[in-house]
This record gives C-alpha cells, sequence and structure tokens, in this order.
C-alpha cells in the first residue's frame, strides 16, 4: 500500500507519516495494518535504531478517521467480528509495549481506531485548529470501541471523565480534550511536530513523564454509584433501543475489575457480538447511505453546479431567517427581505440568538458571531437582489403569493438566477405556472429548525435544468445537509409521508385515545417526538393547509379528521400561540389540554393498545413511502431512508422505512395493511410495490 512514509532523523526520532494515496482520509484497512505491523516489527528488533517513534499525517485535514466501515458490513459472524478485534488489539498492545516511548501528533480528525491508537502511545499532542476533534463514534454505528478503547480510556482519563465519549459517540476539540487530559499538550500546528519530536526525547531520558495509566482510587470506589448515574442517562436518551451504549457499560464495569489482556477479551467479544446485530446493521447502512448521497447529484454525470456568491432569502421568519442564518455561517453573504422592518428585526434576532447559543457552549467566540452576522443584510424591497445567483422563498404557504413572489424574483434578478421554493407541500409546477423562467424553479425544502435538522429535500420538475438542480445540491452540501432529490407532487416525500402518520394519530384521538399515550406508544417506538407533540410544534394551522392540497390531489386516502377544522375555529393553533393539544408552561414542559376532547367526534376516553397505535401510525408511514417509490417521487429507497431519519425522526436504529420493511418482509406487510384495511378503511390498501415484492420475495436492498 505503501501509505507509511518513515524518516529517521538525526536526533534518532523516527517520524512515520500516514498518508494513504488515493484518499482524503486515513482509514484503518488490513493492509494499512500489514504495514504498520512492519513498523512495529523494525522497532522491536532493533532493524530501526530509533530512540523513539512519533505518529503524525500527512493529510491536510485528518489524522486517521477510524476503521474502513465497509468492513464492518461484510463481518458474517460474532466469531469473526471478534477475530478482527483481537488482530487488532494484538497490533496495539505491541505499540503499547515498544522498547522506546511513542507519541502521536495529532491534526484534523482522530476517530474510532485513530483514537485508540493514539491511546495505546505513550503520549499525545494534539494541533489547536479547530478540524481537530478525537473520538470514539462506534456507538453511532450500533458498535463498541474494538481495539481497547472501552479499557485504555478509563485507565488513562478515570471512569467519570471516559464514560461519556464512549457511551454518546461524541468528539472533543482539541482544547476540550487537552482540559480532560486525553491529550497531554495543544500546540498550534507548526509546532505540531516540534513539540512531538521534543517529547520523544523528554519521554526517553526521563526529563518528562507520561499520564499515569490505571483506574484512580476514587473511581475505584464511586464505581457502582458513576455506573449506576451513567445507565440511567443512557436509558433516558436511549430509551433502550440501542444495545450498543449498555454493551459497552457492561464491557467497562467488567473490564476494570480485571487485568487489561483479560479487559480486551471482554471488550473483542462484544464487540462481534454488536457487528452482526440488526441495529448495528441498520445504522452502518443509513451511514453508507449518507456517503453516497454526497456523490449523487441528481443529474448527469458532467453537469456542473453554479457557484453561489450571494444569496436572497425572502421572508424573515423562522425558516426564512434560519436560512439565511445557516447560510451565513457557511460564509455565504445573504440579502434578507421581508415586508417590515419590524419582521426584519425578529428575523435578525433570531439568526443572532442562534449564534449566541452556540457562542456560550464554546463553539464560536464573539468575532465569530460578528463574521456571520455581518454576512446578513436586510432590506424590505428587491433592492440588492440583482446579483444573487440563489434566491429562496420562505414567504406563507399560499399559492398565490408565491407566484406573486416569483415573479417579483424574476424581475429583480438576471437570466441566470435559480429560484427555490421552501415550501412543503405545494407542487412546484404549480408555483412554476407562469413564470418566465420555469427551468430556473424548483424546491429546496429545508426543516426546522433549520440550524439541527440535517436534510434538505430539493424538489424537480420536468422542466427544471440540470444545472439548476446540480446548483441547488452542491449549495446545500455546503451547508452540511444531506440532499436528497426526489420529483415533484403535492407534497413532495416527505410532507406525504408524515401526512398519513399525522391524520391517524389524530383519528386515534377521536376515537376516544388519551392524548399522552399516541404520544407515549410513538416514542417508544422510537421517534425523537410523538405525532401530537409534532402536531402542536409544527402548527395546526399549518398542517390543516398542508392537509387541504393532499385532499385535494389524493382524495379521501390522505384526508384529515373532520376535529382539524374545529380545533382552527377554536384558535388552536399549536404551540406557536400556546393553545393546541398541550397546555404550555415555558421551555419544554407541557401538559395535555382536556378541554380538547371536547372537539373531538368522540369526547370520552378509553384505554388503546400502545402496539395498536403504533401499528395503525407506523404502517400508514411505511405504505406512503412505498407509493412515493413506486410513483417516481423518490429515485430510490435509499433516498427514502436517509429523508425519513433525517427529516422525519423515522428511528435510525430501523434503518429508515424501506430498511425496516426488509426486516419485517414485504409479506408480513402486506399482510398487517390488509388486516388494517379490513378494520379501518381503504386508506390502509397496501402499495402494488409491497404486494409485488410479497408474492415475488425481491427485497428494497
Amino acid at each position: 500500500m505503501n501509505a507509511l512514509r518513515q524518516e529517521l532523523g538525526p536526533d534518532g526520532v523516527l517520524v512515520a507519516t500516514l498518508d494513504v494515496p488515493g484518499q482524503k482520509l486515513n482509514v484503518l484497512s488490513r493492509p494499512l495494518m500489514a504495514e504498520f505491523e512492519g513498523l512495529l516489527r523494525g522497532i522491536e528488533t532493533g532493524v530501526v535504531q530509533a530512540r523513539g517513534l512519533v505518529l503524525t499525517s500527512g493529510k491536510p485535514d485528518n489524522f486517521i478517521a477510524g476503521a474502513d466501515i465497509k468492513g464492518f458490513a461484510i463481518i458474517e459472524s460474532a466469531l469473526e467480528g471478534e477475530t478482527q478485534a483481537r488482530e487488532g488489539q494484538a497490533l496495539l498492545d505491541r505499540l503499547a509495549a515498544l522498547p522506546v516511548p511513542s507519541v502521536a501528533a495529532i491534526h484534523g480528525t482522530c476517530m474510532g481506531g485513530g483514537t485508540e491508537i493514539a491511546l495505546a502511545c505513550s503520549y499525545r499532542i494534539a494541533s489547536d485548529d479547530p478540524r481537530s476533534a478525537i473520538g470514539l463514534p462506534e456507538v453511532l454505528l450500533g458498535l463498541i470501541p474494538g481495539l481497547g478503547g472501552t479499557q485504555r480510556l478509563p485507565r488513562l482519563l478515570g471512569l467519570a471523565g471516559a464514560l461519556d465519549p464512549i457511551l454518546t459517540g461524541r468528539s472533543l476539540k482539541a482544547a476540550q480534550a487537552g482540559r480532560l487530559g486525553l491529550v497531554d499538550e495543544v500546540v498550534p500546528p507548526a509546532a505540531l511536530l516540534v513539540a512531538a519530536r521534543r517529547a520523544v526525547l523528554g519521554l526517553a531520558d526521563g526529563s518528562l513523564r507520561a499520564r499515569p495509566i490505571g483506574i484512580p482510587l476514587r473511581d475505584r470506589l464511586l464505581k457502582p454509584l458513576i455506573l449506576w448515574r451513567a445507565r440511567a442517562q443512557v436509558l433516558k436518551k436511549s430509551g433502550g433501543h440501542y444495545p450498543a451504549p449498555l454493551r459497552a457499560l457492561e464491557v467497562v464495569a467488567r473490564g476494570t475489575a480485571a487485568p487489561l489482556p483479560e479487559a480486551l477479551k471482554i471488550e473483542a467479544r462484544a464487540f462481534g457480538e454488536l457487528s452482526v446485530s440488526p441495529v448495528s446493521r441498520a445504522l452502518v447502512s443509513l451511514f453508507w447511505a449518507t456517503q453516497e448521497i454526497k456523490k449523487d447529484t441528481g443529474v448527469p454525470q458532467g453537469t456542473e453546479a453554479r457557484q453561489v456568491r450571494k444569496l436572497g432569502v425572502l421572508g424573515a421568519g423562522l425558516m426564512g431567517a434560519g436560512i439565511a442564518g445557516a447560510a451565513a455561517d457557511a460564509g455565504v453573504p445573504v440579502r434578507l427581505k421581508d415586508t417590515s422592518h419590524e419582521a426584519l428585526g425578529r428575523g435578525l434576532a433570531h439568526v443572532r440568538g442562534v449564534l449566541e447559543r452556540r457562542r456560550r457552549r464554546g463553539g464560536l467566540d464573539g468575532r465569530g458571531v460578528r463574521q456571520r452576522m455581518d454576512r446578513v443584510s436586510a432590506t424590505t424591497t428587491m433592492q440588492g437582489f440583482r446579483r444573487a445567483e440563489l434566491v429562496i422563498e420562505a414567504v406563507f404557504e399560499d399559492l398565490e403569493l408565491k407566484r406573486r413572489v416569483l415573479a417579483e424574483t424574476e424581475a429583480a434578478t438576471g437570466d441566470e438566477c435559480v429560484f427555490a421554493s421552501n415550501t412543503s407541500s405545494l407542487p412546484i409546477g404549480a408555483i412554476a405556472k407562469g413564470a418566465r423562467r420555469p427551468a430556473r424553479v424548483l424546491g429546496m425544502h429545508f426543516f426546522s429548525p433549520v440550524h439541527r435538522m440535517r436534510l434538505l429535500e430539493v424538489v424537480v420538475t420536468a422542466e427544471t435544468d440540470a444545472w439548476a438542480t446540480a446548483t441547488a445540491v452542491a449549495f446545500g452540501r455546503r451547508l452540511g445537509k444531506h440532499v436528497v432529490v426526489v420529483r415533484d407532487g403535492p407534497g413532495f416525500y416527505t410532507t406525504r409521508t408524515l401526512s398519513p402518520y399525522l391524520n391517524e394519530a389524530a383519528r386515534v384521538l377521536e376515537e376516544g385515545a388519551r392524548i399522552e399515550d399516541v404520544d407515549a406508544a410513538l416514542t417508544a417506538f422510537g421517534f425523537p417526538v410523538g405525532p401530537i407533540t409534532l402536531l402542536d410544534e409544527v402548527g395546526i394551522d399549518v398542517g390543516a393547509r398542508v392537509a387541504k392540497v393532499l385532499r385535494q390531489a389524493f382524495g379521501e386516502r390522505l384526508a384529515p379528521p373532520d376535529s382539524l377544522e374545529r380545533f382552527l375555529e377554536d384558535n388552536r393553533l399549536g404551540r406557536k400561540n400556546g393553545r393546541g393539544f398541550y397546555h404550555y408552561a415555558g421551555g419544554d414542559k407541557k401538559r395535555p389540554d382536556a378541554s380538547v376532547y371536547a372537539l373531538l367526534a368522540s369526547p370520552g376516553r378509553r384505554a388503546f393498545d400502545a402496539r395498536e397505535i403504533q401499528d395503525r401510525l407506523v404502517f400508514a408511514f411505511l405504505n406512503e413511502a412505498a407509493l412515493c417509490l413506486e410513483q417516481s417521487i423518490l429515485r430510490s429507497p435509499r433516498d427514502g431512508d436517509v429523508a425519513a431519519v433525517f427529516g422525519l425522526g423515522f428511528p435510525p436504529f430501523l434503518g429508515g422505512p424501506f430498511r425496516y420493511l426488509d426486516q419485517l418482509g414485504a409479506r408480513f406487510a402486506v399482510e398487517m395493511l390488509e388486516r388494517l384495511a379490513e378494520r379501518h378503511g381503504p386508506r390502509f390498501a397496501p402499495a402494488g410495490s409491497l404486494r409485488e415484492r410479497a408474492g415475488s420475495g425481491r427485497r428494497f436492498y
């Protein structure tokens, strides 16, 4: 592979520079580990007369990004996974036991196996570059660290300090890692190798001492309490759906009570078992889906995106301000327009509020906040839009209003300007009807809150120019979004699949279920919030407008219950006006508002089985997803899974609706839908693509 360059300096320090040829990232693979074994053998046997070893990277922005995740997908048995872990552990044991000191010189991302290599070194130094981040993200893939991370980190930091990185997968910036003790020094990038050489020589002559290794006495005494608290936190956050954090906790607990060789065996066994678990398979597939869509522009190969040097945003509400803030954060100057100075003031305050919260958490400094705010200018006219390459409208969800805004934009911008609507349900073709440049019109459906939600749904019509699509996709990726390209149609993919799910929740309420029981059933299934809470958050008025669009397009199958209109007549808009299904007492505190039951067809309440609620809502969602694929709204099951997980909160541990359908089996899904149709009506009639797969045995993947 020739990925390790070795250079022995006159000071006796061997610098091994890892630079996997032809790859943007250094990832651990079998060929690379074989090279690494040769490096260690040379030092162990004395063939290389070195006073010490420095491990560094030749990549501009990463040390080691972790293991080759493709390898996880092809592990066929728990024993195979365990064996791979033991082989890697044995290699890192040799690194830790070298007769000379070793120093990890970390610049850029250092994740997973890269962090475990660093932990096996005698000493760690990181650059203070913002790109430097260190972590053990394996739990995010349904795994645990398998090369000694669950055992070396607690012995370096103590139990309390080590558990958070292991159990959450959270990465640490260099300064945070320095404060925690994960790295011993933090230096400017230009000084990294100088500091690493100095550290090697200091460790070699005894003038510098490495951190002591072992579980501190305080942690040994408080171990039961520390583990109890950690377990409670894991269960609170994961709902018990993710086995990896709990297994990691068990491995840490057992391993830290044993000698390191025995502890590593415990870790390897658990890694092997998790590597073939359904949750890990689903999370790994989801990870690969997000990597694949980064290379998929949704247009013919060779189509070039235009660079967006200036963005126009129409509408300074939460969505418009959120889009403006995300663009400013990505370094793009933004012109934000609304009809009044008051609205603009609220929009700019929202942008600043998001940035200030980041500053308080340490993610930005005051200078960074000012730089980003300086990129956003505000106006009540179309002045300043002439040079914008992209204009995104986020105005009220009204077709005629959006057409007027489009006409105003076309009059104020150049011929090559792309116009994007942030509509959540209106067909882009309907918005573009009568436009001067319909080939430049598409949808860019962001999700709220924009600064947190990772999905962007780009909606294209038959008339949309390929370069316009490529431009929208490239811009979305610049904002850090997972971009999925879908075909135009009422509700597109995300809103359309969410609609029957929310409709069914409202129907269950009408039939007598309690608000809190409906929400609890779906959070227990794995959604981050319940459907009734979601309706309040989105806005009951917004839901009603979307429902009207979808009912006109799809008839009674996507019709909401009649009670929705009664909620609007009672001025119940949701959280925005404090009157929805819940009472709000500030912050996230809420309690069900029992007075809403009088607005429902069945004001009395009765007990519902949680499984029944889950089946009705989830299978309505799954069936609509299959219909969207069948009708070519979606280009692939992969796109549908990414969009559902990152845009709608579909449980990641299931891999997305199509992975979940494969797990259930099409025949089971069809039988379930048919039973639901018999009981609740033809809206549950199975999609033709599900029936076909039930008969043929074909899968989505």
